[in-house]
């Protein structure tokens, strides 16, 4: 305690054989107590933990940061719940993995009541988001000065203003921004928006590449009045719900309502994104738990990216066993992080490694990009081509995926989805090359 300390102090400075009356009465009060005030750390010692810091610093920085670009290898996975399927609401959530941006939108189930498509919004939203990062985003690209990045809250508002949909939203987005610079080296940064319930976790190796995955960063969910079936929300509805809803009132809701965070980001990392069938559901304990079981760490100290399967596994695991969690085992429902039994919903997530922007990843984006201008000129007339997860045509990037994306809209119609990252597949060639094109 502090009192010990300055009676520690106070021997150290007597030279005197006989403890004078201030020091006795210091041990004296040291020994009454229990709790102590701060006490004065010594010029030694200060010097030693800060020699410690810088050390710890200097090893984390030298092991994870090589002064490159980094990227997004992500796979998502979403399902309605049984439950939901019984009652034949429509799955309205949408999922996006790119590259640079990676996305989940939880829209309004509800809409339907009114004739409303609830799954319009959220997906026309994210593929908006998806191909604005195209333009802003990628590393080593040329960018326009009306193209630059100007963080997520100007990039979902560019989103939204571009958008047509009817519906309503809660968004998160988590964008890899590789132009920041700290002492003129680079730093790659994730910019985190959040609006409403959906929330992210950053999973990271803190104690070395072959230490177990711990949580070093979780965003909190918006609600209003804390109420989990009313999260704050991203709309755009007409009369039949609202005769005075405005779209002034959405963009102040982007301006005024996100949550924006930004966190560091380094190679190995991994994100968890997800809706509240996620994270109402979940313990944060049993989302790093099932990390750690299926993505083992490698067995040297070189960095080796995760198979994009395996990353599948994960978000499969997770929307099942938070599935489970409302099915009630021998009479009992299982503890969730909002009661026993935890909420009866659609889940859907999104699992990311952060890995480096190789040659290969610019490449084919650069063939992407160009091939998206032509479309652009040629038109599609403006379908969605890509179903859930905010994708465009098969045809502009690998012709051979179209029977990977019949069995993947498949799926999705029968309320279930497994949605690789846009534009990549979990070929040998890609898990031999140590990365995925996502």
């Amino acid at each position: 305690g502090g009192w010990a300390h300055l009676a520690a102090l106070a021997a150290a400075a007597d030279p005197e054989p006989g403890p004078p009356a201030c020091r006795q009465a210091a041990i004296a009060m040291a020994d009454s107590m229990q709790r102590s005030p701060t006490f004065l750390v010594g010029t030694n010692q200060q010097r030693g933990i800060l020699d410690e810091f810088q050390r710890r610093e200097q090893h984390f920085t030298e092991e994870y940061q090589k002064n490159k670009p980094l990227c997004f290898s992500a796979r998502s996975y979403q399902q309605t719940h049984p439950a939901k399927v019984r009652m034949g609401y429509k799955d309205a959530d949408a999922t996006l993995t790119s590259p640079m941006l990676l996305g989940v939108c939880d829209g309004v189930s509800q809409l339907e009541e009114f004739n409303m498509d609830p799954s319009l919004l959220p997906n026309e939203l994210l593929r908006t988001c998806e191909e604005l990062a195209m333009l802003q985003l990628m590393p080593d690209m040329p960018v326009s000065p009306q193209d630059a990045y100007r963080g997520p809250i100007s990039l979902l508002k560019e989103a939204y203003e571009a958008s047509e949909s009817y519906g309503s939203t809660t968004v998160l987005l988590a964008a890899l921004d590789n132009g920041t610079r700290i002492h003129g080296k680079l730093h790659p940064m994730i910019a985190v928006l959040s609006i409403g319930d959906c929330e992210l976790l950053m999973l990271r190796r803190t104690h070395g590449r072959q230490s177990d995955l711990e949580a070093v960063f979780h965003t909190e969910m918006q609600r209003i009045d804390y109420n989990v079936q009313t999260p704050l929300q991203l709309a755009r509805v007409d009369g039949r719900i609202d005769e005075d809803f405005d779209e002034s009132i959405a963009l102040e809701v982007i301006e005024k309502g996100s949550a924006v965070h930004c966190v560091s980001a380094y190679e190995g990392d991994i994100l968890i994104l997800g809706s509240d069938g996620v994270f109402d559901n979940l313990f944060l304990d049993e989302i790093v738990e099932i990390c750690n079981e299926i993505l083992r760490p490698p067995k040297t100290q070189e960095f080796a990216p995760m198979p994009p399967s395996m990353l599948s596994q994960v978000a499969q695991r997770i929307v099942k066993d938070s599935h489970a969690k409302s099915d009630a085992k021998g009479g009992q429902f299982l503890d969730t992080p909002i009661g026993k039994g935890g909420k009866v919903d659609d889940t859907s997530v999104v699992v990311a490694e952060i890995v480096e922007w190789t040659d290969a990843h610019k490449e084919i984006w650069s063939q992407v990009r160009q091939k998206r201008k032509w479309k652009s000129v040629l038109s599609c007339g403006g379908m969605q081509c890509g179903g859930h997860g905010g994708g465009v045509c098969a045809a502009t990037c690998q012709a051979d995926d179209d029977d990977d994306r019949k069995a993947s809209r498949a799926a999705k119609s029968r309320g279930t989805g497994d949605n690789d990252s846009e534009y990549g597949s979990d070929s040998d060639e890609e898990d031999n090359r140590g990365c995925s094109i996502s």
